[in-house]
């Protein structure tokens, strides 16, 4: 079937529902039938062959239907083109391909790898997914060299390498220049064989990945830990940006004051949909460079999550204003944050007018909590219903909980929702 295809694309995934060694070898072969035939690029039908499991849509566009499934009228057509690869467009055949490794590969990735290395010359194999989770930096380095990087569009690396792995990526990172979606988890500290940490190897190796970002320019997605950047850094990231960011989300790390103020006059950041900062301490002093930023984006924002960021009541009151000029939040989450019942009170009066919130997340207040950080669960109950009918008098929530702090037992919370859900361990 590959060798013979008479239309310029084949969506020959949707055809394999789940990976198979043999089905992928009968379509590699059925491939290099292609390119050993005696016919010039330019004459072969067939020029991109799409690995990925897409939309059935598709097969109705690259067969030529122009009934009403892809009819203008209906506007599916520009909605199914959006699956149509680019490359179709150009002579030299293509391999389209979504990649997720999991810790080590699997037989059918490592086929199509080999194969792919192996024709590198004759072929171009396009990954526009790509998911990397624990694999050392020179596997890594090695996957992507079989890959052209302007081709990725979305990239997610988990590792458990060091510091180091940032300055060995760079280079890299810095040909993705389609790259929309930037998700980077689990880097480490270095440490020296003395068990010191060099602080000037920590920025110079942050900044090697920062600098790169300036070759971005259709970023729009930026996901990271950034528990070891240092504030000369973060003003580097924020100042390469070329292109305005829907989402940004930190997580694990301390953010200085300078951070912040760096983030608020970033104009690439003035039309973000999402800000998602977790388990991220924010400083008292950053709390007006944090209010600015959500000025900023109070047209835009739609969800917002401050979860575990140890903010107290005086951050809190800093941000209210700012937060009742965010029309179109539809998500809210506050969960792991230390607010007292009266400036709860407060933030819900501030939400009470945001009539496109449908999810609302807020911790339970401090007073529900003993001497000793141990939850009452009576005074969870009647706290929580009472802030709950404030919010109530003022419009219909559609899912709102309060939240006590994670449990270190069993990592859960006790839940309030209209009624009080416990933890395990008060089972």
């Amino acid at each position: 079937m590959v060798a013979a295809w008479p239309f310029t694309c084949l969506p020959v995934g949707a055809l394999m529902k789940t990976p198979d060694v043999e089905d992928l070898q009968a379509v590699l072969d059925g491939i290099d039938i292609l390119l050993t035939q005696n016919v010039s690029p330019r004459s072969r039908k067939l020029q991109v062959l799409d690995l990925r499991d897409v939309h059935q849509d598709f097969w109705d566009v690259w067969a030529g239907r122009k009934d009403e499934v892809c009819s203008a009228k209906t506007g599916n057509e520009k909605q199914v083109a959006k699956h149509i690869p680019r490359y179709a467009l150009r002579q030299r055949l293509k391999v389209v391909t979504d990649l997720s490794l999991d810790f080590s590969l699997k037989q059918h990735q490592t086929c199509l790898l080999q194969w792919a290395q192996q024709r590198k010359h004759s072929l171009r194999l396009c990954c526009l997914k790509m998911k990397i989770c624990h694999f050392p930096v020179e596997i890594i380095r090695e996957i992507l060299n079989i890959f052209q990087p302007n081709y990725i569009e979305e990239l997610e690396i988990y590792t458990k390498q060091d510091l180091s792995f940032l300055g060995c990526f760079a280079p890299c990172f810095g040909q993705m220049r389609n790259l929309r979606k930037f998700h980077l988890r689990e880097i480490r500290l270095r440490i020296s064989v003395s068990g010191v940490l060099h602080f000037a190897d920590v920025k110079d190796c942050a900044a090697k990945l920062f600098s790169q970002f300036s070759k971005l320019n259709y970023l729009q997605h930026l996901s990271m830990n950034g528990g070891y950047f240092s504030s000369d850094n973060m003003k580097l990231l924020f100042r390469c940006l070329k292109s305005a960011l829907e989402s940004l989300s930190m997580t694990v790390c301390q953010l200085s004051k300078s951070d912040l103020k760096h983030m608020s006059v970033c104009q690439r950041l003035y039309q973000l949909k999402h800000l998602h900062f977790d388990d991220v301490v924010l400083p008292t002093s950053c709390s007006k460079s944090l209010r600015i930023l959500l000025e900023n984006v109070s047209e835009t924002l739609q969800t917002l999550q401050l979860e575990n960021c140890r903010m107290n009541d005086s951050q809190l009151k800093i941000l209210l204003p700012a937060l009742g000029q965010c029309s179109q939040l539809t998500s809210v989450n506050f969960y792991e944050n230390d607010f007292s019942t009266a400036v709860i009170k407060e933030l819900l009066q501030c939400m009470a007018n945001q009539s496109k919130l449908v999810v609302e997340q807020y911790p339970a207040p401090l007073e529900c909590y003993d001497h000793d950080g141990y939850l009452i669960v009576d005074r969870f109950s009647q706290l929580c219903q009472n802030l709950m009918d404030i919010l109530r008098a003022r419009r219909q929530p559609k899912t709102i909980t309060f939240a006590s702090e994670t449990c270190r037992y069993y990592w859960s919370h006790c839940i309030y929702d209209m009624k009080t859900r416990l933890c395990r361990c008060w089972r």
